[in-house]
């Protein structure tokens, strides 16, 4: 395969993947009243909806225009490991559980990005 068609890959898993944060951000704005309830469960302040939204969404810029683009990929798999965590509902709530297998997905995706880099399709380096 060559340089351009990974170039080009490259950006449409970061835009696919910064969909999926920019979309957290917006609905952590929007209602934020579940994250804050899952925040509340485990002893967390409440509060924290809010850096954990703007970090939703000043990462998911980071994906899509640079720079360190494999800075964020790793501080966002990073996110994506610790908040799993709040899915480990398997009694509860089965479904749960594959969201947090799903969150590993993406920390895994994300690792491969950071591994790889950006590719040439970024405003800044």
């Amino acid at each position: 395969m060559g340089n351009v068609i990974r170039d080009w890959l490259n950006l449409a898993g970061r835009v696919l993947l910064a969909i999926l944060f920019a979309g957290g951000a917006v609905q952590k704005l929007a209602d934020p009243a579940p994250v804050q309830a899952m925040l509340a469960g485990v002893g967390l302040a409440e509060g924290l909806v809010w850096p954990v939204a703007a970090l939703n969404l000043i990462a998911a810029l980071g994906l899509l225009t640079g720079p360190r683009v494999a800075a964020w990929a790793l501080a966002l798999a990073g996110y994506c490991v610790m908040t799993s965590f709040f899915h480990w509902q398997l009694r509860a709530d089965p479904w749960q559980v594959t969201i947090m297998v799903k969150n590993w997905s993406v920390a895994g995706g994300l690792l491969i990005l950071a591994a790889a880099g950006p590719g040439r399709f970024v405003l800044w380096r």
